[in-house]
């Protein structure tokens, strides 16, 4: 049974800092990409990051330079640190799994606002 369990949302003012944590079972880890996407009110899913089983990261433009997606194969997670954040930054967060080039595993999302 695959489990991807989230922490670490809550709210926080502009500029502030955040960093999400995803423990994950059920999976071989080490071997999948990992992700982080995030669904605001009324707007599309985006996907913000992801983490191949090498460490190769992708990020988002809308995040570049601001969030940092980092993984620990020994622990099974995969972290999310965000930093310098933005109103528009407000939304749930999934941590999220590819298998086959599609994101099949999604946990139950963690929110996060950033409001002053």
């Amino acid at each position: 049974q695959v489990q991807l369990v989230e922490s670490g949302g809550g709210l926080v003012q502009p500029g502030g800092s955040l960093r999400l944590s995803c423990a994950a079972s059920g999976i071989m880890f080490s071997f999948l990409t990992m992700g982080w996407h995030r669904q605001a009110p009324g707007k599309q899913r985006e996907l913000v990051a992801h983490i191949t089983k090498d460490g190769t990261t992708n990020y988002a433009d809308s995040v570049k330079g601001r969030f940092t997606i980092s993984r620990d194969n020994g622990k099974n997670t995969v972290a999310l640190q965000m930093d310098s954040l933005k109103p528009d930054d407000t939304a749930v967060y999934y941590c999220t799994t590819q298998v086959l080039g599609a994101w099949r595993y999604w946990g139950q999302g963690t929110q996060v606002t950033v409001s002053s």
